[in-house]
């Protein structure tokens, strides 16, 4: 079986997409920018982002080269940002959001370039596995 589906869901090109955990007890975020970024992540209350609010529940982060190096954890105040430098083994980050960690009522999540960066997001740990041409569209 095909880990799409079954492990996973994901949304390539997620910057700025309200993410729904409806279907996933956590999102993984991979965001990247070669020149350094910020990556803000906000929660809301559906897809229209009725309610929108900065998330503050981010306190490490992984960090890399963005080509398969190395990751190197990265330890914060929970926070709604997460800012990569852009130099060496700076230039990618990947954490992970809990859906137990949206505020009651909230059931979507997203993360947002300051910049040009690339966001991805993985859905993971769904709450039911499907073959993925049955996976329910996300946005």
């Amino acid at each position: 079986m095909d880990g799409l589906g079954r492990v996973f869901n994901t949304i390539p090109v997620a910057d700025g997409v309200l993410v729904p955990l409806k279907d996933a007890s956590a999102v993984s975020f991979i965001c990247y920018l070669a020149a350094g970024d910020t990556f803000t992540v906000q929660e809301a209350q559906d897809a229209a982002g009725t309610g929108a609010a900065d998330l503050d529940v981010v306190d490490h982060y992984y960090t890399s080269d963005g080509v398969g190096g190395v990751w190197t954890e990265r330890t914060q105040t929970a926070d709604a940002a997460v800012t990569i430098a852009g130099t060496a083994g700076l230039d990618a980050a990947v954490f992970t959001i809990n859906a137990s960690s949206l505020s009651d009522g909230f059931t979507h999540v997203k993360c947002t370039s300051t910049s040009t960066g690339t966001v991805t997001a993985v859905l993971h740990d769904l709450t039911v596995q499907r073959a993925p041409q049955n996976l329910p569209a996300l946005v």
